[in-house]
């Protein structure tokens, strides 16, 4: 009997936000991803990386105030690098995790890129901040170059599209360490957005949702589940108040009920029910679970977490 093949999405919680903070928090993840390994999951693994690539950004920017010669790094090399960075200790981590419960087996980080629409209407109206805040001097020397500005109370912030992917161009390759059940990370950070131009890949200023790039590999991949780890123990209707009630189960038909009723916050939980939701309609036998990390083998038995059918 084969394995059964999960996509797992890490969110913010599952990395921190820092180098030496993600150091002791992949520690944490790996032992709830190898608990899925040892429940007899193949494992594809995809994350966020929203503190990361801003990070990266912030210090790409800065050294070239310092050093004029540096050019500033474009928004898709800034993913690239977070992509090798964080998938370089969830890996390691994962790998050592394995080792110690006396399991051997591949564990592999693949760089991926994911074509976008360059008249994707996002292009038109961004809204994903990235980067430091800056000055007004500076928010204007950003719009002279091209770029997206907003002002917050604390200062000017760039702002980035987060258009819809298309294809996930090394998605053969996962398919390839897939099915010789290794363990991939891919996609990271939502993948590196590229525009296909004739047959150049060219990035693009822009970053992707990690939980929309999830249910896409999730749904290329045919996995048997998507398993989506974040803050919570469930998706929650009228969540923060009062009467909050957790959703243990729910159908396609539910979940566009709920989004229709504006349930689900716009940057939280909204996004991992439409990759859900997407997900389950190109693979109706599969299921989705979300829950917290720290309750991931109790998902493995369904003992917790909210699990979305077709």
């Amino acid at each position: 009997m084969s394995k059964k093949k999960v996509v797992v999405a890490l969110g913010h919680d599952a990395l921190g936000s820092t180098t030496l903070a993600q150091l002791d928090a992949v520690k944490k993840t790996a032992k709830a991803l190898a608990d899925l390994v040892e429940a007899d999951y193949q494992l594809t693994i995809t994350h966020s990386n929203g503190h990361q690539v801003s990070m990266i950004h912030k210090a790409m920017t800065e050294l070239h105030r310092v050093y004029t010669d540096y050019t500033p790094a474009p928004m898709c090399v800034c993913s690239a690098m977070s992509q090798g960075y964080v998938g370089y200790d969830i890996q390691n981590s994962l790998k050592s995790e394995l080792l110690s419960r006396g399991i051997s087996k591949p564990v592999s980080t693949i760089l991926t890129q994911v074509t976008v629409d360059p008249y994707d209407e996002a292009f038109y109206d961004p809204k994903k901040a990235i980067g430091r805040y800056m000055s007004k001097e500076d928010a204007d020397t950003e719009v002279n170059k091209g770029n997206y500005v907003m002002e917050t109370a604390d200062g000017y912030r760039r702002i980035v599209a987060a258009p819809q992917p298309i294809d996930i161009v090394e998605i053969e390759a996962i398919k390839v360490l897939s099915d010789a059940d290794q363990v991939v990370i891919a996609c990271g950070g939502g993948g590196i957005p590229v525009i296909e131009q004739q047959h150049v890949l060219k990035g693009a200023s822009a970053v992707i949702e990690k939980d929309c790039i999830a249910g896409k590999l999730a749904s290329d991949l045919r996995a048997d589940e998507l398993l989506i780890l974040t803050s919570v123990d469930y998706v929650y209707l009228n969540f923060g108040k009062d009467d909050q009630e957790p959703l243990r189960n729910l159908t396609i038909t539910d979940a566009k009920r709920y989004l229709a009723e504006g349930q689900f916050g716009e940057t939280d939980m909204l996004p991992k029910i439409v990759a859900a939701i997407s997900y389950l309609e190109a693979v109706p036998h599969g299921r989705a679970v979300i829950t917290s990390l720290n309750r991931t083998a109790d998902a493995i038995n369904a003992k917790i977490g909210t699990v979305i059918t077709a």
